[in-house]
């Protein structure tokens, strides 16, 4: 047998991720520190200063997030925030000046076009393109910053992050994905070239739809050191209660992302050979647009099903009468949800757009809700 040690699976690193050393009489994961101070007799050197800018509860998650989004890698950053979206802004607001030129999808998250109001005002320029079809590319010249979103929310379009990487580059600019969908289970960003890897971990990184948490990982000093400073600057920080809870959490992650993402599967095949044409998106069915360039990039497809029903009224019947599907928005928790994603406004679906996440119901009780709701709204 070599001794080379084995590299760990996901799982074991799942488990032990940011763990201290272990201590005799100590916890395994250290209970949430509240502080908003610390001692700091002399000059302030150290750590741990005050509570705006670093926490032992963060600085555990932050580790612990680091070794899934880029496992084994010196060097690779990581900060955790107090949502998905201050995440987001933390990079956008911290990389681009009045001037600069950003592209983003112009089929992401709905709170993007907030965004570019505010870039925009900023004297910030933005181009938009949708995610399918990589038709970023057509939009990069004299950008400062890409922003990629894949699978696309709502709309669950994949774009093939290397070659946009590295088209940007080749531009001198920056490239940044958000990876909420897919987690850092089912892709790794840094991995396939970008500078940023930025998610919610609201979503199905935590799991239980009882926390707001965002993070960004990054190799380049300098620009994650701009991070840093305008999560200092806002106070854009998670509380130590939630870090504490996300970093828990993350140890079942494994085990959840099967269990969702394979049922998620089945409930995609499902509606994809129900008698309508309900437009079902999966990056992870065969027959999805987006499914060669996500079986070349993501080691799994995610959790969340979009299908289209004929009408509002439709929708909004089929929602009623599921039993075991929360209506709520979100995504990613253990406890399956769906919205009628129209409703909100911001995102460009038609009004009988279904946004499923699939929780850790048996397969077989998920799967037959949904078609029975179908089933009733229909007639």
């Amino acid at each position: 047998m070599s001794g080379a040690a084995r590299p760990l699976g996901e799982g074991t690193r799942a488990v032990r991720a940011g763990l201290p050393d272990p201590v005799k009489h100590e916890p395994t994961l250290p209970g949430p520190v509240f502080a908003a101070h610390f001692h700091l007799p002399g000059d302030p050197t150290g750590p741990y200063t005050y509570g705006r800018d670093e926490n032992p509860t963060w600085t555990r998650l932050e580790r612990a997030v680091g070794e899934l989004e880029a496992p084994g890698e010196d060097g690779v950053h990581t900060l955790v925030f107090a949502s998905g979206m201050a995440a987001v802004s933390s990079v956008l607001f911290s990389q681009l000046r009045a001037g600069d030129t950003v592209v983003l999808p112009d089929d992401g998250y709905q709170a993007l076009p907030l965004v570019r109001e505010q870039l925009e005002a900023y004297g910030i320029h933005v181009r938009t393109a949708p995610t399918g079809g990589d038709a970023q590319l057509d939009v990069l010249d004299g950008a400062r910053l890409l922003w990629i979103e894949t699978p696309s929310n709502p709309g669950l379009d994949v774009c093939d992050i290397r070659r946009l990487v590295e088209a940007a580059h080749a531009r001198g600019a920056f490239v940044a994905v958000d990876n909420t969908l897919a987690t850092p289970l089912g892709q790794r960003p840094l991995e396939l070239g970008a500078d940023f890897s930025v998610a919610s971990g609201t979503k199905q990184l935590t799991g239980h739809g009882d926390i707001l948490l965002g993070y960004v990982c990054g190799r380049d000093d300098a620009a994650m050191t701009a991070v840093r400073r305008w999560r200092k600057l806002v106070g854009a920080i998670p509380g130590p209660m939630e870090a504490w809870l996300a970093h828990r959490s993350l140890a079942t992650l494994p085990l959840r992302v099967d269990r969702q993402d394979a049922t998620a599967l089945a409930v995609a095949e499902a509606l994809r050979d129900w008698p309508e044409d309900l437009k079902v998106r999966y990056p992870g069915l065969p027959s999805d647009p987006s499914h060669a360039i996500a079986v070349r990039q993501m080691r799994r497809h995610g959790c969340v099903v979009s299908f289209t029903l004929p009408s509002r009224a439709r929708a909004e019947r089929f929602l009623d009468a599921l039993r075991l599907v929360d209506d709520a928005t979100s995504f990613g928790g253990v406890r399956s949800t769906a919205e009628r994603r129209g409703r909100w406004g911001g995102d460009a679906v038609p009004e009988g757009f279904i946004r499923l996440s699939v929780g850790a119901e048996d397969p077989e009780d998920l799967v037959a809700d949904v078609l029975r709701a179908l089933w009733e709204s229909a007639r």
